[in-house]
């Protein structure tokens, strides 16, 4: 019974991993068992993380990747084969913003969020599909936001972004299916991490935010990696398809 909510032995890919939610999540997989590689454009924020978890030594591991560069992803796909050999997990994480109002973006700005927070999920999940199918329980998960589905004052490019990661995981949830690859999303709100700093530390705009929260809290980035274990856990192996919003409820409040 115990194997159903363990990660023992399962392979892991995390991108954006060294800060964050995509670090508390290389965490919590560990923690659990698993061996994971961990991606990031930042050696020396991998260089800290690899002294505070030393302790799980050779079952985690590093590339100095860029997943909004299709060279730094066929690198990425190169070192995990020669690592690893196969691929259980593959959780999409790699992120960023830029928040502005629609008329102020310039192109540049459009194409270098779509690159990095869609389009890079879109390929590592083509490049590790002939892996993961070989795997006996394959999940993906895509870290999205409450933006993707919610009017958030995030930006325009980065709420799209996260609207088509959302939708795409459930296609692929669907496409992929009789090949044993299970797809789901995440949809945080705000959870304290280096990207949400500049909000969170902004007093006039947490407490809007936490107005529009029931649970009157922001979030940490361990209750987004909880779920993101359970997901690729054998005990969620019917769970495919969800995008799954975890917000203290706020999507669910409209007026009160």
């Amino acid at each position: 019974m115990n194997e159903r909510w363990s990660l023992k032995s399962k392979k892991a890919v995390v991108t954006g991993a060294t800060k964050g939610i995509g670090r508390a999540v290389a965490e919590e997989f560990l923690a659990l068992g698993a061996e994971v590689i961990v991606s990031s454009r930042n050696e020396e924020d991998f260089m800290q993380m690899s002294e505070d978890l030393k302790s799980y030594g050779s079952l985690l591991k590093y590339i100095q990747s860029d997943a909004s560069s299709a060279d730094d992803r066929n690198q990425l796909l190169a070192y995990v084969k020669k690592e690893f050999g196969g691929l259980d997990i593959l959780i999409n994480n790699a992120g960023t913003n830029v928040r502005k109002k629609t008329m102020e973006y310039t192109v540049e700005e459009f194409d270098f969020l779509i690159n990095t927070n869609l389009k890079s999920a879109f390929e590592l999940s083509r490049l590790f599909y002939p892996m993961l199918k070989e795997s006996d329980n394959a999940s993906i998960v895509n870290i999205s936001s409450t933006s993707g589905s919610s009017i958030i004052k995030t930006g325009a490019p980065y709420a799209c972004s996260k609207a088509a990661m959302s939708h795409l995981s459930r296609y692929l949830a669907v496409e992929w299916a009789e090949d044993g690859i299970r797809v789901n999303a995440i949809e945080p709100w705000y959870i304290r991490t280096p990207l949400t700093e500049p909000v969170l530390n902004d007093e006039a705009k947490l407490a809007q935010a936490l107005s529009r929260t029931p649970m009157n809290r922001v979030g940490t980035a361990d209750e987004i990696s909880g779920a993101t274990a359970f997901l690729c856990m054998p005990g969620a192996s019917y769970i495919s398809g969800q995008v799954i919003q975890i917000d203290g409820a706020a999507t669910c409040y409209l007026f009160g």
